[in-house]
Formats: C-alpha cells, sequence, structure tokens
C-alpha cells in the first residue's frame, strides 16, 4: 500500500496512458529510472462488472517494490463497487478514478472528464470505492461481492501465477482529472472532490474540450493546489512536463506536491533518472522492452509494439532505416535479427 503522506515528496510518478503504460512500459520505466508510483491504464468498470475479464489485461503488474495503482473507469455505482474488489484482491497499492478522460466515446456516457459535469455522481464514485474497500478490508470476499466467476477466475490464477499474498488494508483511494469541460472551472470542481477525502488528485491542466492540444494551464494547477493544501489532501501536477529540470520547476513554481508525467517518457524509460541513454543503451532497451512484453504480456497485441519501437529509434544513427525495419516486426526473434547488425556497430 502506498502512504501518501508519508510518501517523500516531491512526487515524481509515471502518468497512466491508455495504450502506452502497459505492464511492458511500467517494468522498463521502474527498472531504468525508478519513479515514485506507477499507474495502470484505466479498465472500464463496467466491463468487469459484465465479466469480460480480456480487459484485465490492463491490471498486469511486474513485482516490484514501487507503489503500483490500479486505475479504473465508469460510471455505474454496483461496477465501480466490484472492480475495486479486483483491484484490491489482485494486490495493488491502492485505486485511482479515472476523471479526465477526454475520449469522445467515454465522455459521451458521462465517464472520464464527462464526470465533470456530474459532480455529486462523482462524489457517489469515490465513496462507493472507500465502501467496498472497507468491505474488502473488513474480511467480505469477492465471491460475497458477486463479482463474475470469470474475473474471480482470472485473479485467482493471477495471484498464483506471480504468487501475490494480498494483506486486507485500508487503500488508499485518489482521482485524475482534469481543470474543466468547455472553460476551467478548476476551483469548484476541485473543492467538490475535496469533499470526499481522497488522498490524492491528480490534475491535468487541460479541459476536456483542448483534448491535448493547446498548452496546459498550470496556473489553474496552482488553484487547485491551494485548495488542496487546506486539506489533508495531496496534489499532483500534470502536463507538458518534458524534463525533470521543468519538473522541479513546476512543483516549486506552482506549490505542487509532485507530479506525473506522460508523453516526455516515451521511448525514454531513463526519465526519472536524467540519464541521456547512448545508442548501444537505446538498442538493448528497445530488444529488454519486446521480451518484457512476451513475458508479461504473452497473449497481448504484439502489434502494439511498433509505436514503442519507433520512440526508441530516436536520435540515433540510421534512425529511419531501423524504424522501417522495426515497424514490420512481428516476434522478440524478428527484434534480435533487425537490430543484430546495428548493435554490432556500436
Amino acid at each position: 500500500m502506498i502512504n501518501w503522506s508519508e510518501q517523500k515528496k516531491p512526487i515524481f510518478g509515471l502518468s497512466p496512458m491508455d495504450g502506452v503504460t502497459d505492464a511492458a512500459f511500467r517494468y522498463m520505466v521502474d527498472t531504468y529510472s525508478k519513479p515514485d508510483v506507477l499507474l495502470t491504464e484505466f479498465v472500464p468498470v463496467e466491463a468487469i462488472a459484465h465479466g469480460a475479464e480480456k480487459v484485465l489485461h490492463s491490471f498486469v503488474y511486474h513485482q516490484t517494490e514501487t507503489p503500483t495503482i490500479a486505475q479504473i473507469y465508469g460510471t455505474d455505482l454496483i461496477a465501480y463497487y466490484k472492480a475495486t474488489f479486483v483491484a484490491c484482491e489482485a494486490g495493488f497499492d491502492g485505486v485511482d478514478i479515472n476523471m479526465g478522460c477526454p475520449d469522445k466515446t467515454i465522455t459521451k456516457r458521462g465517464a472520464g472528464a464527462g464526470l465533470i459535469l456530474q459532480p455529486k455522481h462523482a462524489q457517489e464514485i469515490i465513496k462507493t470505492v472507500k465502501t467496498a474497500i472497507k468491505d474488502w478490508s473488513e474480511g467480505k470476499t469477492i465471491e460475497e461481492a458477486e463479482v463474475a466467476e470469470s474475473i474471480i477466475n482470472w485473479v485467482q490464477t493471477f495471484k498464483k501465477t506471480h504468487n501475490i499474498i494480498t494483506t486486507r488494508q485500508i487503500l488508499p483511494v485518489s482521482v485524475k482529472t482534469r481543470i474543466g469541460v468547455e472553460v476551467p472551472v478548476t476551483e469548484a470542481w476541485i473543492a467538490n472532490l475535496l469533499e470526499m477525502e481522497p488522498v490524492a488528485i491528480t490534475l491535468h491542466g487541460r479541459t476536456l474540450a483542448q483534448m491535448y492540444t493547446g498548452r496546459a494551464d498550470w496556473d489553474e494547477i496552482g488553484k487547485a493546489a491551494e485548495l488542496a493544501h487546506k486539506t489533508k489532501t495531496i496534489l499532483l501536477g500534470n502536463g507538458d512536463i518534458q524534463s525533470m529540470p521543468e519538473a522541479r520547476d513546476r512543483i516549486n513554481d506552482y506549490n505542487v506536491d509532485g507530479v506525473l508525467i506522460g508523453r516526455a517518457t516515451f521511448g525514454n524509460p531513463w526519465f526519472f533518472k536524467e540519464h541521456e541513454a547512448t545508442t548501444a543503451e537505446r538498442f538493448e532497451a528497445t530488444y529488454k522492452h519486446v521480451e518484457s512484453f512476451t513475458r508479461l504480456l504473452p497473449d497481448g497485441h504484439f502489434i502494439s509494439l511498433r509505436k514503442h519501437m519507433a520512440w526508441y529509434c530516436k536520435n540515433i544513427p540510421h534512425a529511419a532505416e531501423v524504424r522501417a525495419q522495426l515497424m514490420q516486426m512481428n516476434s522478440l526473434d524478428d527484434v534480435r535479427r533487425i537490430l543484430a547488425p546495428y548493435t554490432a556497430q556500436t
């Protein structure tokens, strides 16, 4: 379990990003630069409630001392209750509720950043997750929570395979969100969340309408930090941070307790150690990333690795040539074969 109140500050964590921060990516970042906290890709609570165990690939994680938090999203309260039991049973160190995803297929259902328009329902979601954690900590079983049998079987297999032993305790609940929908409503929205006393809030400095365009508004993040500092809730900032020096500047300038870093870590698992990787190290990491994917996610969509291969090729000799070949790879053997002549030259 992560104890946010005792976590050394400032906190530097890996931001959750759907389609990117899977188990292999988190393993790479954790191995090469050890952030303070890791968050999974988000998992839809309704899918868990309906027994769709295939969505749980996002809950796969590697064994590490780095706190790893399960992120979930959705709207249905009963589904949140069941999904929280799954996160607890799977051995995570906390549960994070996504109230910031701007994807239209998600927000049109009122989930993700769509919850900013439903402040009272957002409070009920936090309350429900906290209740589920309390019930689990007091001994209620995943079967008694009426979680689907297919999901229970997945959890049991996962725990057995990875030798996970859970301790029933109160896990922290956090929220990741945005500053508004069309325009910033930071103070009212954050005040609404703070009423439910989440242990931490991560605030991305853009509205839903902005998606990932324009610049993150750190002045709004600063307003949220000022509100949070009057409570026990930790406030983390998120958006447009390209380096660790810039992260430290944002923390100092806007009085946040830490930051989550997203896109700057793409192809750069060394980010948190501020290490400038050599070409040889990039080739090594490329291979290791694929190897960790095949080990951690043997049934994963292998083609999803190609974007990572492209990111690793940044600033290396013959980048376009290497990238073009890696975009055709379909196996670990392919990566080994493609990289062999280049690694021999480094």
